[in-house]
């Protein structure tokens, strides 16, 4: 007669279960479709993630997660260095900058209407090539018309200008330069947003209430709209546009704040 097996003790069943799913999340970790995911992840995440020649506990823990596994693709690895490039920015943001100044300038933000839907369809590949090309377009236009990047957000750009019918131009001319631009038979769509106030100058960016209103402009408008503030309305010839008052509520704006989209005029020869 055969003696009966006996019973597995408690621990070598929670040994089995974390082997299994040790095993799981090992092939998920490199498959195809979690790495498709992690990668466009990362390349919407704000700035560098690995610092090789800083301190900060941030770039320390960039770079342990950068050389985990190195010598394979790893999903998990790519999320967490997105999410240090998140947390970077975060930081950037609130840490007391004393030596900053307030700067009178228009502030201007673009962004590509449904990006991120057809990015999930499009593919790695035709995404870097999209962000690369309106990235590039929008710069040139806005060098041209005496304006400055600050920085590329993903899938957008924020400027600053001292002349805020140079922003307002540069706008709409960053819409129709994008809107020439055709990646895997998609043609982007740019909108933008301008508010004029005194953002801070720290080092080679601007942050305060200001930059926050004019980010919140623009998620408002719509595919190829440039909306402004009342504010930079009231610092151009409101005669050389076509002005729109449109409904306007944001988290953080001033609720007296009134937006228009404004349309260039065009003289009749």
């Amino acid at each position: 007669m055969t003696p009966p097996r006996p019973e597995p003790s408690p621990e070598d069943t929670s040994w089995s279960s974390l082997n299994r799913a040790n095993k799981f999340l090992t092939r998920t970790d490199s498959s195809e479709a979690a790495l498709k995911a992690a990668r466009f992840a990362r390349s919407l995440a704000p700035g560098e993630t690995i610092a090789p020649k800083t301190d900060r506990t941030s770039d320390r823990v960039a770079r342990m997660i950068g050389d985990a596994n190195a010598d394979r693709p790893s999903a998990v690895r790519e999320l967490g260095l997105a999410s240090v490039a998140v947390w970077q920015n975060i930081v950037e943001r609130r840490r007391p900058a004393p030596d900053s100044a307030p700067v009178p300038a228009t502030i201007l933000f673009t962004d590509i209407v449904s990006f991120s839907t057809w990015a999930l369809r499009a593919g790695d590949d035709h995404v870097l090539d999209l962000i690369g090309q309106v990235n590039e377009a929008c710069a040139r236009v806005i060098r041209r018309r005496g304006g400055q990047v600050v920085k590329t957000l993903g899938d957008g750009t924020m400027a600053v200008f001292v002349d805020a019918e140079q922003a307002i131009s540069a706008a709409y001319e960053c819409g129709e330069a994008v809107n020439a631009i055709t990646v895997a038979g998609h043609r982007p769509a740019l909108r933008a947003g301008l508010h004029t106030g005194a953002p801070r100058a720290v080092g080679d960016d601007f942050l305060g209430v200001d930059v926050n209103i004019a980010a919140r402009v623009c998620d408002a408008a719509g595919a190829s709209e440039v909306f402004i503030s009342d504010a930079t309305l009231a610092a151009v010839d409101a005669d050389k546009y076509v002005v729109k008052r449109r409904r306007f509520r944001a988290k953080g704006v001033p609720k007296e704040m009134t937006v228009y989209r404004v349309l260039p005029r065009y003289d009749e020869e």
